[in-house]
């Protein structure tokens, strides 16, 4: 793949809890620049992004009960709902831990899709923050995200102790079996990196490094 071909699948981030307006006016003139699917921004800042991108082919992320995915389901569909009359064209949602590691499947499917149903006609990528999985719990996670109808399964939120793994990737991507994207996120800085993870089976890089990564001599 060329480095343009890289940039399209690059979600362009920025979730630190000290950025200001002019951070995310610099992150979104680095993605049209650069060419990168979008940017991804704090709720907040979605509408500034939205309006500084408008014209442009870059798209809106934001994220949804970040980072640790356990606010009441009723307050992730709000904040989904919200985000949507804001501008936002994908969501990152994150998984619920607790549920997860009570194994208590069938609710984190009903907190995820519950958000989906309320939040119709963009993309959902549901963060199973895999660092704090074990492998049948990965499995399990995968498996739930896809029949909740989401369109991506999201390896991390970077805010964990670990972030995207090939094996993670690789793992995901026999459960999911091409139905649904994969987006890996969490360490990733390198152009070597983002082509050993695509080559693994995923289809869309979350970095906050995606300047470095396309301008990279590698």
């Amino acid at each position: 793949m060329t480095k343009a071909d890289i940039a399209k699948l690059i979600d362009h981030t920025l979730l630190r809890p000290d950025a200001a307006v002019s951070d995310i006016e610099k992150l979104c003139n680095e993605a049209v620049e650069f060419g990168f699917h979008s940017v991804c921004v704090h709720p907040y800042f979605v509408p500034a992004a939205g309006e500084i991108l408008s014209g442009s082919a870059v798209r809106v992320s934001t994220v949804i009960g970040f980072p640790l995915g356990m606010s009441l389901t009723r307050v992730k569909v709000y904040e989904a709902m919200e985000v949507l009359l804001k501008g936002s064209d994908e969501l990152d949602i994150v998984m619920n831990m607790g549920m997860a590691k009570s194994g208590q499947w069938s609710l984190v499917r009903k907190d995820i899709s519950d958000v989906i149903s309320a939040a119709k006609g963009v993309i959902h990528k549901v963060i199973i923050e895999a660092c704090y999985l074990d492998r049948d719990e990965k499995i399990a996670a995968s498996e739930v995200v896809l029949d909740s109808g989401a369109e991506f399964v999201k390896t991390s939120t970077g805010f964990g102790p670990g972030g995207a793994t090939l094996e993670d990737i690789e793992l995901i991507r026999s459960v999911v079996k091409g139905e649904c994207g994969i987006k890996a996120s969490g360490g990733i800085k390198t152009l070597s990196q983002v082509r050993k993870f695509i080559e693994a089976g995923a289809t869309r890089i979350g970095t906050s490094a995606g300047v470095k990564i396309v301008t990279s001599n590698e």
